[in-house]
């Protein structure tokens, strides 16, 4: 079986002591990651009759059915980012360096292919081949099951380097090859000959696509223009021109309209009519970045569009002026992310800001509007408290005074933005927010050191800190307690601030070892942490005003702080390519991993299974899964010399743990295991790991067969013999069935002297001689209920024992309350025998010398647990008082 290709971060990365890169998170997936710069595939299922879309994300692809862009399936991860694609019926073929690979079941690698010593930027799959082809221009066919090579063919790329590739329709067994000089040749691959060179036109070729006609292909140029050109006569038929730049990718409809399509490198699609040879109109702005690769599906309407600005997009061509209008998206961001935060208490929703748009990707319209006016989102504060009443997301830009806001439930832009209306400089701007808990108000804390407090339902100013501002210097941070009595201020000038919530005093205000460059305040436990310039951490608690923790070992600015749900950990992301995890409580850093880009926010779920986070040049945000929720974590201290590993970030794929086998798991000492002994000590009671049902009910067990005993004996019902006897004679006869007719026959069998001793009973016996009954107990534990009342009950002279076997049992129990261990069976026990036997104990001397012991016994075990009981109690008791001063 072939290793799986998909490991996580945690079983991939273990240095070589034996832990992991990181001892509290491992790699989940990766949200938000839908389309990049390599053109997608378009495949049809003709089984479920259905169109299917891939796309490439990174490592892996993905696979949307195109009637509703539902994700179908995701790809396993390769080894690197994948730089093209191809498909036929059956499988995808996705290239990463100079090796690529087939899926099937557009999952699982089947096959791979080596043999490039240049990167591959061209597949073309060939009924049971797949040519590929490199950026030396050497191209090879290979036989797809197989994995062997067909046929190589090596072009001088000074001379004919290979852009581009087609297999014409119709033509057995020939390819058409394009190339950056401009030139084109026709191959015939299984007698290796070169067929036709076409001069072309001087300019490279981009593009290669077949026409709905036979012999008609579209060669799209370098320099805009698309020619439609017979390649059986080598003649041109008609020429377009597009002013955008290059073309990036031809399609043609087939459903009836002589339609065809060209992408252009800014984002716009051009449209011309093949029959009136002429241009009939413009997509623009289809895609914010080049267009990657645009298709029409076979006899539909439909047009599928990719670009590296992450969006896969359907366009439907309904209307009139033949214009494609926007059918089905599945978009994310197109630029690195500036804020992620979770939103609500279930864990299941993030709030993430780049561009203001990006935020309400279901109304449409808006993208050439608002992203002008409105620069990037640097900071946002949500609150869900009043979300069905009103605005409850606030954000303020870059180099922007006014704070917008924003509605959760209808995915849009809020009625109000916030800003002081005396304020008119441009070169003030917002640069900290918060809401507070009640969902009521917002606090805005602006460049010029003045802190405002705005209502969110009608977006009136309700009053300013401070006389005429709160710092002398820009606010870095403002936060509100759970309960609005105190907000929280500070500024660059290097001073914290605590004041009224309700009436704008200043309360206490104390100086800060350096600049801080943010705050973050976890509510319920009144912990504030803040980052400084000096790239180290302080922790202070709101209602003492001190600092309790300081935390050092960064080196680069900290971009972002995050609490989780329990206050107990502080998890710091920095420009030195680093997460930290420090303990508040024991005031150590407990874990730290290396990525290989820096992160620039982090925000933990609140119900603390995930973590997320967004990293520089990375479109996509991360979940890593915290490893203490479902397994046993050692949070010792990490030395101060300790070296972090680099963790690889999740893909699209939900990784899965792979099993390592026993010969590869070397003991570590970050975790040693603690087996527990059967007895932590001698002066402690241990109890049994025996269910209740087998020893609680001991004394009520007549009361149960009572209860239990059926009304009437069950009825045997009469059922005919199967040799039915007959009675001897000329004239045949059935028997009649025999009748016990005498009522008082006993159906009680005596044994007599066949009575047999039971092995417990054997066991009790051996004991009496060599002092030793562990071997009884343990068959006594093995027992139920009834059982133990049968073997109890026998051991008296009436019921086949005798007063040895008895007395035999009583220093059994003895023992058992000696060791104080199986503390509940010695108690269920002995009420058992007293309770069948009390009557005859008196009258034998052996039996009451034993009890007399007993006694005396089980009155020191009880003083002594009501002892350590009642000590227990008092050490309680004495927390909760001294927690109340």
């Amino acid at each position: 079986m072939e290793p799986r290709a998909d490991r996580t971060s945690a079983a991939m990365e273990r240095d070589a002591g034996g832990r992991s890169a990181s001892a509290l998170f491992a790699g989940f997936r990766a949200l938000g990651l839908f389309s990049n710069d390599i053109p997608h595939v378009v495949r049809f299922n003709a089984l479920k009759r259905r169109f299917y879309v891939t796309t490439c994300v990174g490592k892996s692809f993905h696979t949307y059915d195109v009637q509703k862009l539902s994700l179908v399936a995701v790809s396993n991860s390769l080894p690197q980012d994948i730089c093209c694609m191809a498909a036929d019926g059956r499988l995808v073929f996705a290239a990463y360096g100079n090796v690529f690979s087939a899926f099937a079941r557009n999952k699982e690698v089947v096959h791979t292919f080596k043999g490039h010593k240049a990167e591959i930027h061209l597949l073309q799959p060939f009924g049971d081949h797949v040519i590929s082809v490199d950026t030396d221009s050497i191209l090879i066919i290979w036989h797809i099951y197989s994995e062997e090579e067909y046929l190589q063919l090596t072009f001088d790329k000074s001379v004919f380097k290979i852009s581009a590739i087609l297999h014409p329709s119709t033509y057995l067994n020939k390819i058409l090859l394009g190339s950056e000089q401009g030139r084109l040749q026709l191959w015939n691959v299984k007698s290796n000959k070169l067929l036709y060179t076409f001069p072309g036109w001087k300019v490279g070729v981009t593009a290669l696509q077949q026409a709905p006609a036979v012999d008609v292909v579209a060669v799209g140029l370098m320099s805009g223009q698309v020619i439609i050109h017979n390649i059986k006569f080598d003649e041109t038929l008609m020429k377009f021109r597009q002013d955008w730049g290059p073309i990036t990718s031809i399609s043609f409809r087939t459903d009836g309209h002589p339609i065809m399509a060209a992408g252009s490198p800014c984002g716009h699609i051009g449209l011309w009519d093949l029959e009136d040879k002429k241009f009939i109109n413009q997509m623009r702005n289809a895609h914010s970045t080049a267009i990657a690769g645009l298709t029409f599906l076979h006899r539909e309407p439909l047009l599928v569009t990719n670009g590296a600005d992450n969006a896969l997009r359907v366009w439907i061509f309904d209307g009139p002026t033949g214009e494609g209008r926007l059918l089905r998206f599945r978009m994310g961001h197109s630029a690195p992310l500036t804020k992620i935060r979770y939103y609500g208490q279930n864990g299941q929703q993030i709030l993430s800001a780049r561009l203001i748009n990006k935020k309400r990707v279901k109304r449409k319209g808006l993208q050439n509007t608002l992203s002008v006016r409105l620069p990037p989102i640097t900071k946002f504060a949500a609150e869900e408290a009043r979300e069905s009443d009103w605005d409850g997301i606030i954000a303020c830009h870059q180099g922007k005074l006014s704070c917008s806001t924003w509605n959760y439930q209808r995915s849009t832009i809020g009625s109000y933005f916030l800003k002081p209306k005396e304020l008119k400089k441009d070169d003030i701007t917002a640069t900290a927010v918060d809401i507070t808990s009640c969902g009521n108000f917002a606090v805005i804390g602006l460049s010029s050191g003045s802190v405002d407090v705005y209502n969110m339902q009608s977006g009136i100013h309700r009053g300013r800190f401070g006389e005429d501002q709160a710092h002398k210097g820009s606010v870095r941070g403002v936060a509100v307690d759970g309960l609005n009595q105190l907000t929280i201020t500070t500024g660059s000038e290097g001073l914290l601030k605590f004041w009224n919530f309700k009436n704008k005093i200043l309360i206490h205000s104390m100086s800060l070892d350096s600049s801080p460059n943010m705050m973050l305040l976890h509510r319920d436990s009144g912990i504030l942490g803040l980052a400084l310039d000096d790239f180290s951490i302080s922790v202070l608690d709101i209602e003492t005003r001190k600092t309790v923790r300081e935390f050092s070992g960064h080196q680069g600015q900290i971009n972002d702080m995050a609490f989780s749900p329990d206050g107990r950990w502080l998890i710091t992301a920095s420009m030195d390519c680093s997460i930290r995890t420090w303990d508040l409580p024991s005031g150590c850093l407990i874990d730290s991993f290396l990525l290989d880009s820096a992160p620039l926010n982090v925000t933990m779920s609140p119900t603390g299974d995930f973590l997320a986070t967004s990293h520089v040049d990375h479109l996509g945000i991360y979940l890593w899964s915290n490893i203490s929720l479902y397994s046993v974590v050692s949070l010792r201290p990490l030395p101060t010399d300790y070296v972090p590993s680099v963790v690889m970030l999740p893909g699209t794929c939900q990784t899965e743990d792979v099993e390592l086998s026993e010969e590869t798991i070397e003991p570590s000492d970050e975790m040693i295991e603690y087996d527990s002994p059967e007895q932590l000590n001698e002066q402690l009671v241990t109890l049994s790991l025996l269910p209740e049902s087998r020893w609680k009910n001991l004394l009520n067990l007549d009361v149960i067969k009572k209860k239990n005993k059926p009304k009437e004996p069950p009825k045997v019902p009469k059922s005919a013999p199967f040799f039915i006897p007959t009675v001897p004679g000329l004239v045949p006869r059935y028997a009649a069935p025999e009748q016990n007719n005498d009522p008082q026959q006993s159906k009680v069998v005596n044994l007599g002297i066949l009575a047999q001793k039971s092995d417990f009973f054997l066991k009790l016996e051996e004991g009496l001689m060599n002092n030793k009954y562990d071997a009884a107990l343990n068959l006594l534990k093995e027992l139920g209920p009834s059982a133990i009342e049968t073997e109890l009950r026998s051991l008296s002279p009436e019921g086949g024992g005798s007063v040895e076997v008895m007395q035999s049992f009583l220093k059994m129990i003895g023992m058992m309350l000696a060791r104080k261990r199986d503390f509940e069976l010695a108690q269920a026990y002995l009420a058992l025998f007293l309770k069948l036997h009390l009557k005859m104990l008196p009258s034998e001397p052996k039996l009451l010398e034993e009890m007399t012991q007993l006694s005396s016994q089980v009155e020191e075990n009880w003083i002594h647990l009501q002892s350590l009981f009642n000590q227990s109690m008092c050490i309680l008791n004495y927390i909760k008082s001294a927690l109340l001063q």
